[in-house]
């Protein structure tokens, strides 16, 4: 069976990529169209359009997560497959019509799992393991990925397996990948990772996954507004669109904008994983 390692851009993923090496390393970045969020460096931006195969904007990410993954791949040796499927734009257009939130998050499903699976339909078609980068002390997280699985351990995705005979498709389940966590496997904490990457030649985003995440701790994405103003306007003009709803069930962007919080962005680092936000990678 052929292997994978899934890689989000944080140090966790990065770590597995550079001591279990597998067959492939493949990152898939969330884009926008957004030309507010420009991806500053125009001779990188095109570097990004030429590995994703498409004219690339920016993303809702932090910028420093390019860096990461092209100075990741220097340092591994290795090639890393980018992906990219539809921007967030289209996805809240097109595949939700109203904002994903904590009750449906499809986001992660159509911007991360989707751009992967349909690389590996293209480039394996056979089952393979995929290392994710889940580190001990993260067996919760572990087990539910694993309650995904079906009775063989497999992962399955929703797409187009044939036709009908009135030439509609003909959709079925696919199973495509079993995950493995070989860091929690070994006991390999928090503590080592960070280790790791102390004197190595990669710079690491503060947080990996869209800066707006849903997930955050409403202090944090107050934060978020001061460091990435105007990737965190995009998220709050996505709720001004009529009929779209709103990221979370208890406030709104614009209200977590002009809260007068007492903390400055020097109080990032007091934000702890938990308070994050994770897209589930």
């Amino acid at each position: 069976m052929k292997t994978i390692t899934s890689i989000s851009g944080g140090k966790s993923s990065a770590y597995i990529a550079a001591n279990y090496p597998t067959d492939y390393n493949v990152f898939a970045l969330v884009t926008t169209s957004d030309k507010a969020c420009i991806f500053p460096d125009a001779k990188l931006r095109q570097v990004v359009s030429d590995k994703i195969g498409r004219e690339f904007i920016g993303t809702l990410e932090e910028d420093t997560i390019v860096y990461t993954i092209l100075e990741l791949e220097q340092y591994l040796g290795r090639p890393i497959h980018w992906v990219a499927g539809l921007t967030f734009d289209r996805v809240v257009n097109e595949k939700g019509g109203w904002l994903p939130n904590m009750l449906h998050r499809y986001c992660t499903t159509e911007m991360k799992l989707k751009p992967i699976f349909d690389w590996w339909l293209e480039n394996i078609g056979e089952p393979v393991q995929t290392q994710i980068g889940f580190r001990a002390g993260e067996e919760r997280r572990a087990n539910k990925m694993l309650d995904k699985c079906n009775e063989d351990g497999f992962i399955e995705m929703k797409a187009v397996v044939g036709k009908l005979k009135d030439g509609r498709n003909k959709w079925g389940e696919v199973p495509w990948q079993q995950p493995v966590f070989p860091m929690i496997r070994d006991g390999v904490h928090r503590d080592k990772v960070y280790e790791f990457w102390k004197d190595k030649p990669v710079r690491f985003a503060e947080r990996n996954n869209c800066v707006g995440c849903f997930h955050r701790n409403p202090i944090l994405l107050n934060l978020m507004f001061q460091k990435h103003p105007e990737k965190m306007d995009w998220f709050a003009r996505q709720e001004e669109v009529e009929g779209n709803g709103t990221w979370r069930s208890d406030t709104t962007y614009r209200k977590i904008q002009n809260h007068k919080t007492q903390l400055s962005l020097l109080d990032l680092d007091d934000f702890g994983e938990c308070e994050d936000g994770y897209c589930g990678l």
